[in-house]
């Protein structure tokens, strides 16, 4: 990584560790349960954390490290909107600060982070015209997931067909509907999960928790703070309720 910047990393002692990395690049010094998600070698993940957990700062860590290992790779972020996107990226143009590196954009999108060994980290809003034009992405992050539509899931997945690259996905649960609570309930065991409710949150103090199990409804309460998917109510029967009754051992009456 000759010329990239990054501190005590050249010659045969390079960092390997992502959570070394980490520490010693922009001084994130991650709980247990962050450190297992860097460490992860998972090729599919899902961080299903209340707000404050630290997951922007878990997937900045984890897609500078991709970017930093792989020279000249693709790492791609998509967000709701370009605000969170550029929300995203400002916080990996501070950890980039931080290692000695002054960040620029790629020259070719608005919210974009050139790194000096030609890796690019890219940040997408969830317009589908938008992102068919990028491919062989070595990392495909999706924030505040259970917000993105599904049509912007299914256009932005072809992304990892040439390179196979990863996927993570992260955000507090939106209802029992969409691909966010689609793959934590049946997106198979080659999905790493991790839940984050806010009262294994160290950032978050018992009492502001108490303060808000009063003060808020508590369906909201239990999908906001519990990181428990909660029905909408918006059909006739509750999907919990449905799904519940459904038994796959019956055979249907038609073919």
């Amino acid at each position: 990584l000759v010329g990239s910047g990054i501190r005590r990393v050249s010659g045969p002692k390079k960092i390997v560790d992502t959570v070394e990395f980490a520490r010693t690049q922009f001084g994130f010094r991650p709980n247990e349960q962050q450190a297992a998600v860097l460490r992860s070698t998972a090729r599919r993940g899902i961080l299903n954390c209340c707000r404050q957990w630290g997951k922007s700062t878990v997937t900045v860590s984890k897609a500078l490290y991709t970017a930093f290992m792989k020279p000249e790779c693709l790492v791609v972020v998509s967000s709701p909107s370009r605000r969170q996107s550029a929300e995203w990226m400002r916080k990996a143009r501070g950890m980039v600060a931080r290692m000695g590196i002054a960040p620029r954009g790629d020259g070719d999108n608005a919210v974009s982070l050139l790194l000096p060994n030609r890796s690019r980290i890219v940040g997408l809003p969830r317009m589908e015209d938008t992102v068919r034009g990028f491919s062989s992405v070595s990392l495909l992050l999706i924030d505040e997931a259970s917000r993105v539509p599904d049509e912007m899931y299914e256009a932005l997945q072809p992304m990892l067909a040439v390179t196979d690259g990863d996927l993570w996905m992260m955000s507090t649960p939106r209802g029992r509907s969409g691909f966010f609570y689609e793959t934590w309930e049946f997106g198979g065991p080659e999905w790493m999960r991790v839940i984050g409710p806010a009262a294994e949150c160290p950032q978050i103090s018992k009492r502001f928790l108490e303060e808000q199990r009063r003060a808020t409804p508590a369906a909201k309460f239990r999908q906001e703070y519990c990181c428990e998917f909660i029905g909408r109510g918006g059909g006739m029967f509750d999907r919990e309720l449905v799904e519940r009754i459904l038994d796959d051992d019956v055979e249907p009456l038609w073919g």
